[in-house]
């Protein structure tokens, strides 16, 4: 417990968290808990407690569960990590006292005061975040932008095959960070990609994409026709209006008749909203909403051939690699990722976990005798748009569900190469 709540990272004050009584029978307020960090050794759930004049801290929490070790000698004390056997930090004896040389950060850290994440961890978390690259990482870290990210210098040691055979490109495409565009919603950028060779679970063969020039935030949704694109644009424009109480006043596509056409003009009318065509040929005009399209499709490339999963689970792949996008890539003109932009609090990336990895799902819905098992195998495909929930593949059921009562085993994808014919059993290819 602490007295200082300057030296906390992510501190979340509680409303009741209770209270501690000191040597001098006065009492202190628990404020809430958070995590104390010199960027090499971290130590969680450490308590705020108002008024409490010295940083204090219980052995058994420090060691119990947490693959550490602690040695004390005449010169002083050690914590050491008992797999690797890495001393994380070491301190001097005083007179009779054992004190932690802890030295936490505080405000934004250094990138070169940060301890590097071990191997396993980096790429742990580079497959979370749907692939992203390293140098993307190392600015959610040091900028701080989203909660849950370990404090750690995170570096490309080598290639990530799968990175490699889903990205491999020409040439990079440099953004335009210059704009007239001051306001969220002034300029929606559209763009409709497909159909697809192979169907989605869904039965989707399009994807439709809208990106906004101003908050760089991206909405995707998975179309069975072109005819769908329409009344799905007009369901949008309508909520997200409400939602960000403001009007969309111009949109910007291409020339195809999903956008050209009576029933959409009308609806674009009657609400006065201006549509800007590309020139024919020139995809270079809207270049935003098309590099983020390919970004989307490369990234789900990616995680479904690191997860050896078949193509049908391209609309989750994208579905996924879109929530974690507009919580991990900055908009450039602000520095902060878009999410942060929209709800003005960063994003928690805590939760996020590697698509196509193996969970275990509760099952609430059917009655259980008293030795059944609890639980049923799983895949996990991405994060619900209506709720708190993770969206798992019931390998029993053959059904997605979306539930918040699953665990999930990361480490598997390491040792099991999955096979698309370990699936085929679930659904079909055909169709």
């Amino acid at each position: 417990m602490t007295g200082r709540k300057e030296e906390l990272r992510e501190f979340r004050s509680l409303k009741d968290g209770g209270f501690v009584k000191f040597g001098n029978n006065s009492y202190g307020t628990i404020k809430g808990y958070d995590m104390i960090t010199n960027g090499d050794f971290s130590i969680r759930k450490v308590a705020y407690v108002e008024g409490l004049q010295h940083n204090l801290i219980s052995m058994s929490q420090l060691v119990v569960g947490t693959g550490l070790k602690v040695s004390f000698d005449d010169e002083g004390s050690e914590i050491v990590e008992k797999q690797s056997k890495k001393v994380l930090l070491k301190s001097a004896r005083k007179g009779e006292m054992y004190p932690l040389n802890l030295n936490p950060i505080r405000g934004t850290p250094t990138i070169c005061l940060l301890s590097k994440a071990n191997t396993d961890e980096s790429w742990l978390w580079h497959r979370r975040l749907s692939h992203l690259n390293f140098k993307d990482i190392k600015k959610l870290v040091i900028g701080d932008h989203v909660r849950g990210l370990p404090l750690l210098k995170f570096e490309k040691e080598h290639l990530c095959a799968a990175c490699e055979m889903g990205k491999q490109s020409r040439k990079s495409h440099p953004t335009r960070i210059n704009t007239k565009i001051v306001e969220a919603l002034e300029l929606l950028h559209i763009d409709l990609c497909g159909p697809s060779a192979i169907d989605s679970i869904g039965r989707s063969k399009y994807i439709l994409v809208i990106i906004d020039e101003f908050l760089r935030f991206t909405w995707v949704f998975f179309l069975k026709q072109k005819s769908d694109a329409t009344p799905k644009r007009k369901a949008f424009i309508k909520q997200i209006e409400v939602q960000l109480k403001k009007t969309v006043r111009n949109i910007r596509s291409d020339n195809g008749l999903e956008f050209k056409n009576k029933d959409f003009e009308d609806v674009l009318a009657d609400k006065g909203i201006t549509h800007n065509f590309l020139a024919p040929y020139t995809p270079q005009q809207n270049g935003i909403v098309e590099r983020r399209n390919r970004s989307l499709c490369e990234a789900a490339r990616t995680m479904l051939s690191f997860a050896s999963l078949p193509l049908y689970f391209w609309a989750d792949a994208n579905a996924a690699a879109c929530h974690t996008q507009n919580r991990s890539l900055l908009n450039k003109r602000f520095s902060i990722n878009p999410y942060e932009i929209i709800n003005n609090r960063k994003p928690n990336v805590k939760f996020f976990h590697i698509f196509g990895s193996r969970c275990f799902i509760f099952n609430s819905k059917e009655n259980r005798n008293k030795f059944d098992v609890k639980a049923d195998e799983g895949i996990f495909l991405g994060y619900s748009l209506s709720s708190k929930a993770y969206r798992v593949l019931n390998k029993r059921s053959k059904t997605i569900e979306e539930t918040y009562y699953v665990t999930f085993d990361e480490n598997y994808m390491q040792k099991v190469q999955r096979t698309e014919s370990a699936l085929g059993d679930i659904f079909p290819e055909s169709g």
